[in-house]
């Protein structure tokens, strides 16, 4: 069988494209549910099946796909860099470490420290790269979900990704796009490296009680495997998470919110420490972790969804171009 890394780039990048693009299309309304129920002032939601199905009575399949668009367009390459800048580096890191040819063989010869180090180092290296298209979706898509088009204020409703994108660079500026760019990272670079030193570690597992090779690995055990990584990764960031979603959708100096909030001001945050400080002077831990059980339900299935296809795709791809 051919070893994974001689697998050529372009395997690697069709199955991230087809993993991103087909995971959001199912977990899309999981995220606007995450991201309404972190929303300031939000009183509305009960939990995140609530907040679906009072978004979908309200705006329909508009209102839950809020920020879709952008999505598919930026965040596509944005999974292509994520998850094959991850599978680059953990092989060159890999190597660098036992002097290894091959990707197996180097990892054959990792002790179990420096396993957990490659895996949680090479998460973190991939989402700091990849913040770079990510940040500005992420901005575009979190506004656009949290909106509620019949309470927005005049002249802050956003009709699409398209027209949010304009609005934000014409009234705030590169800046305004990047909002939060250190929050991100500061979110989601945990959560990746967290995410795929778990991932790989419970592979890893199953592996030697199945005595297969990682591409022979069946379809339940990556499932299993990502499913508990995600859940654990997803809810020790979840307060992370939030403080990047309270600066991303506070509009410049004024932070004029475009969606329905119990009081006509908002706190104007300076940076994610002194967000989280806000939050847990108003509601404590329970106010940090606000949000957190949307955060598990999107972030689970996404993340299971994507990386099943992306090692089932690249396997595909694999043997249709090799």
């Amino acid at each position: 069988m051919q070893d994974e890394s001689s697998s050529p780039l372009l395997c690697d990048v069709l199955a991230s494209a087809s993993a991103g693009i087909i995971s959001r299309c199912f977990t899309h309304p999981l995220d606007t549910a995450k991201a309404r129920m972190q929303a300031p002032g939000n009183v509305m939601f009960k939990g995140p099946i609530d907040a679906i199905v009072k978004t979908f009575q309200h705006q329909g399949l508009r209102g839950l796909y809020g920020g879709f668009g952008a999505v598919i367009i930026g965040g596509t390459p944005g999974t292509v860099l994520y998850l094959t800048g991850y599978s680059y580096s953990r092989d060159k890191m890999t190597a660098l470490v036992t002097g290894g040819e091959g990707r197996r063989q180097a990892a054959q010869q990792l002790t179990p420290g420096q396993e957990f180090a490659v895996h949680l180092s090479c998460g973190m290296l991939a989402e700091a790269v990849t913040c770079v298209i990510y940040v500005p979706v992420d901005v575009i898509k979190e506004r656009l979900q949290v909106q509620q088009s019949a309470t927005s204020v005049e002249g802050s409703h956003y009709t699409g990704s398209f027209h949010a994108l304009k609005q934000i660079v014409r009234t705030e500026g590169l800046k305004g796009i990047y909002k939060g760019y250190w929050a991100t990272l500061a979110s989601f670079g945990p959560f990746s490296a967290i995410y795929f030193m778990m991932y790989e570690q419970f592979k890893s597992a199953a592996r030697e009680r199945k005595g297969c090779q990682d591409g022979d690995l069946p379809l339940i055990n990556l499932v299993t495997s990502s499913c508990c990584a995600g859940a654990l990764a997803s809810w020790l960031t979840s307060p992370l998470d939030m403080a990047k979603l309270l600066l991303q959708v506070q509009r410049g100096q004024d932070a004029v919110p475009c969606y329905k909030v119990a009081s006509r001001t908002q706190p104007q945050y300076k940076g994610m420490a002194h967000c989280l400080s806000l939050v847990y002077q108003h509601g404590g831990i329970r106010g940090l972790f606000r949000g957190a059980g949307a955060r598990v339900l999107h972030f689970t299935p996404a993340t299971t969804i994507t990386m099943c296809c992306y090692e089932k795709c690249k396997k595909i791809y694999s043997d249709l171009l090799i």
